[in-house]
């Protein structure tokens, strides 16, 4: 819906400015006919738009400011209790699959006695292994279905994943106290390697479900940091809905001084990308140097996974590169992430992938539509074969991108191979 205020405040920053309508599309990479429509209040413009103009003309987020606010709601239901749950998943031969989870008291009240194979067991439950070799087992299974996480698609991994944390959190009752707090914390990592998944593959509400799950068994085994994960996880979801207040509100409670650094580092950098949607530039570089004095004063711990990411060498220099580009800056964007993507290690797909795309897109934002057509191409077989929703939506907004110049010829040769893969990636 066209927007009479973004209009008028977008003309009159213009004429402010001394620059003509022709000027401005040439800074912005926009027909003129196109920003006319805007400025007219013809057309509503596109929240890329409006962050670019609101970056050539110094805006501070202005512009950004008037655009209608997202509609919005990261909070899900609290299911059944933890403990009281029965996990039932179906695996088909042609490769499908589905999980459910069910109070104990449904699959009784139904008679499906048989199903309760997947509960917790009791007094006449087979003994289960040590649990000792259990949690050795498992950790190593862990880095290696993260690197395979790398270059296949979430349902290829979930059941396996699912399974492997039940295993984990049954096995913990049955282990001594030291032995199942550290199931407990190996069990609540794969719940939120579970939840990031199944954001990948585009159920949001699944996601906000499995990462409650990580949070309540990281706090059986006495961890209660986990929490504050949750809420940077939370925010990626609104993060990726365009909600710039709701993202810095959850990345802001993620920040309590009582949690380690790390976890700290990881709300900053979301909070700093909240600022970026939202035009606030002095904000979004300020943040980011909270972050890097925070993941700096990180040490690792042996014992348990890294909580995020595994694959970037600098973080914050990445994240700064999809800030920019957030910022209405995509030039600058482009030249980060060209830096920054040439560090990240081959076998890392899904990271060249997601940030690949981040930086083809920065690149046609910014007008070198040659050199997007040329990066895009050698992404596209990539992005099928991870199938990610979020990598997704930014290939959406590549395509709309590279859509404005139709009669260029590097766009018409990609448009086909472009379309087919955008309908093979989860939506």
């Amino acid at each position: 819906m066209p927007s009479i205020p973004f209009a008028q405040e977008l003309r009159q920053r213009r004429l402010d400015a001394g620059l003509t309508l022709t000027e401005l599309a040439v800074r912005v990479h926009y027909s003129k006919g196109q920003l006319s429509k805007v400025e007219r209040g013809v057309k509503a413009p596109s929240r890329d738009l409006a962050r670019l103009c609101d970056a050539a003309l110094e805006a501070g987020g202005a512009l950004v400011a008037l655009l209608p606010d997202p509609s919005t709601d990261a909070r899900t239901e609290e299911p059944d209790g933890f403990d009281e749950e029965v996990w039932l998943m179906q695996l088909s031969t042609d490769g499908g699959s589905w999980f459910k989870p069910v109070p104990r008291r449904q699959v009784v009240s139904v008679g499906a006695a048989s199903l309760m194979g997947l509960g917790a067991g009791g007094s006449e439950a087979v003994a289960t292994p040590g649990g000792a070799q259990v949690l050795e087992v498992s950790r190593s299974l862990f880095d290696h279905y993260r690197r395979l996480g790398q270059t296949v698609g979430p349902g290829f991994l979930l059941p396996g994943l699912i399974a492997q944390t039940h295993t984990l959190r049954e096995t913990s009752a049955h282990a001594d106290p030291r032995t199942r707090r550290q199931l407990l914390a190996l069990g609540s990592r794969y719940a939120e390697y579970v939840g990031w998944l199944v954001q990948e593959s585009g159920n949001e509400r699944a996601a906000l479900w499995w990462t409650q799950r990580a949070v309540d068994l990281a706090a059986a085994g006495g961890d209660q940091h986990l929490a504050g994960y949750a809420l940077v996880r939370r925010a990626l979801i609104t993060l990726y809905r365009e909600d710039a207040k709701e993202t810095i509100a959850l990345a802001r409670q993620a920040q309590d001084s009582s949690l380690p650094p790390r976890i700290r580092g990881l709300a900053a950098q979301r909070e700093a990308q909240g600022h970026a949607i939202a035009g606030d530039r002095d904000a979004c570089l300020r943040t980011l140097d909270i972050a890097r004095e925070l993941l700096d004063r990180h040490t690792p711990d042996s014992g348990t996974p890294v909580i995020g990411t595994m694959h970037l060498p600098d973080p914050v220099c990445m994240i700064t590169g999809w800030c920019l580009y957030d910022l209405g800056r995509p030039r600058e964007a482009a030249e980060t992430l060209d830096q920054q993507l040439a560090q990240v290690p081959p076998h890392a797909l899904r990271t060249h992938i997601r940030y690949g795309v981040r930086r083809a897109l920065a690149h046609a934002a910014a007008g070198d539509i040659e050199q997007a057509c040329d990066l895009t191409a050698q992404l596209l077989g990539g992005a099928v074969a991870v199938s990610s929703a979020t990598i997704s939506a930014d290939l959406r907004r590549l395509a709309h991108t590279l859509g404005r110049h139709p009669r260029n010829p590097s766009v018409r040769a990609l448009a086909p191979q472009l379309g087919t893969s955008l309908r093979l990636i989860t939506p």
